[in-house]
């Protein structure tokens, strides 16, 4: 579990290095004096007694100008990927306009879920239009927010575009004072609560976070590296400076489909990339682990192979996404310029939908709206709810069972 520091440790006293393999430049560690808090220490005996012990945080090696490439067989790998992501992102991203936004909204999904945060896909469009009585569903929609201003950055990668992902993520919750700002503390993964005597993971001390982001999206900005094996990296380095005191997985996940983006390889649509790593979520963790020892090669092979295994769970729901809107189009005889037809079109990219939304999205005034969706009840395309304090609501049945399908499919495999 990640835990905030809860003071400073003070006062550097020794480095301790930590070999690369592949190619890879060495790492090192730092040692500090953990000082915690008086408060806790006052509180508790075991506690005071780690006064004064000492920790190691890594000390990243720093990649902007890294030469660094992978094996023959994991770079073939990553090629591929970068290939089969290109030809998903042309076949759906251009040709079906509602899977962009569908797509966006399921990748999301699936990051969260590796932060153990689960939404069904009718909480998750309850919570876009305002109902927060599903807490994971409103953390879900703020994870939405940030991947769509990760991808709005993809032109400009810069650590000011990074702070904006992390704003989008964290405004409105409990830790929204830290929302935009690298963290002021000590950090670290596993172990202990209190103290990172012992943690699994100490990420760098957080006077280094500024100038390692810098050097970090100074990477994502070159365009003489292959993009799967670039945006691996960028991530899991992210990952290892770990900016923020929370929201640092979900917020490097976003950054890698924007760097995808600023590529040119996913232009139109988001890959599902964290539905594939979903598949095995222990793998991609080890993966970020050996990184940190020393070797980028699993996190390029987990990224590639999560790409593949996204892009089949992808253009399943693709399928599933043409059989129903062609579905939907049969039950429906109304004239073509019926306000039935933009109505369904908006249905299949975003399947709940409330009167302001029809309102605010299509210019449909009142009486308009009740004869689209009264045709479209009576056709059972929708069906009406009423939401306390919200009004009423219409949900499409058969979108959101496609979009739990394909969050069901993303995790069944094991995750050990």
């Amino acid at each position: 579990m990640k835990q905030p520091g809860q003071a400073d440790g003070t006062g550097i006293y020794g480095h301790v290095t930590l070999a690369g393999t592949s190619g890879w430049p060495a790492a090192e560690y730092e040692r500090y004096e953990w000082t915690g808090t008086q408060d806790a220490f006052r509180t508790s005996n075991y506690l005071s007694g780690m006064a004064g012990q000492p920790y190691e945080a890594l000390i990243p090696s720093t990649i902007a100008k890294s030469t660094y490439l992978p094996s023959p067989r994991v770079a073939a790998l990553a090629e591929e990927a970068a290939q089969e992501i290109s030809r998903f992102d042309e076949r759906y991203g251009k040709h079906l306009r509602p899977f962009v936004s569908l797509m966006l909204r399921s990748e999301s999904v699936a990051s969260s879920q590796i932060e153990n945060l689960t939404a069904s896909a009718r909480s998750l469009g309850e919570a876009e239009l305002g109902v927060e009585d599903k807490a994971n569903a409103t953390l879900v929609v703020r994870n939405v927010r940030a991947m769509e201003t990760a991808l709005a950055a993809a032109d400009h990668l810069t650590p000011e575009s990074v702070l904006d992902m992390h704003r989008a993520l964290m405004d409105g919750t409990r830790d929204a004072d830290v929302a935009g700002h690298w963290r002021d503390q000590q950090v670290w993964i596993g172990t202990s609560q209190y103290s990172p005597i012992g943690a699994e993971f100490v990420p760098p001390h957080h006077s280094r976070v500024p100038a390692l982001m810098t050097d970090v999206m100074d990477y994502t900005r070159r365009w003489d590296i292959p993009v799967i094996i670039q945006a691996a990296i960028a991530h899991a380095q992210f990952e290892t400076i770990h900016p923020f005191t929370d929201g640092n997985g979900r917020t490097g996940r976003a950054l890698l489909h924007a760097m995808l983006k600023h590529r040119g390889v996913a232009s139109h649509v988001t890959v599902p990339v964290s539905a594939g790593l979903l598949a095995n979520v222990g793998a991609y963790h080890a993966a970020l682990t050996a990184f940190r020892a020393g070797d980028p090669e699993l996190i390029i092979t987990v990224t590639s192979e999560a790409a593949f295994r996204a892009i089949e769970n992808g253009t399943t729901l693709a399928n599933d996404v043409v059989a129903i809107t062609e579905g939907w189009a049969d039950r429906i005889t109304a004239r073509r310029d019926s306000a039935v037809w933009p109505v369904l079109d908006l249905l299949a990219s975003q399947p709940v939908v409330n009167a302001a939304v029809l309102g605010s999205k299509l210019g449909l005034d009142y009486m308009r709206q009740k004869r689209a969706l009264d045709a479209l009840e009576e056709a059972g395309i929708v069906v009406g709810v009423d939401k306390y304090k919200k009004g009423r609501f219409w949900r499409a049945p058969e979108m959101l069972a496609a979009l739990d399908a394909f969050a069901e499919r993303a995790g069944r495999r094991g995750r050990s």
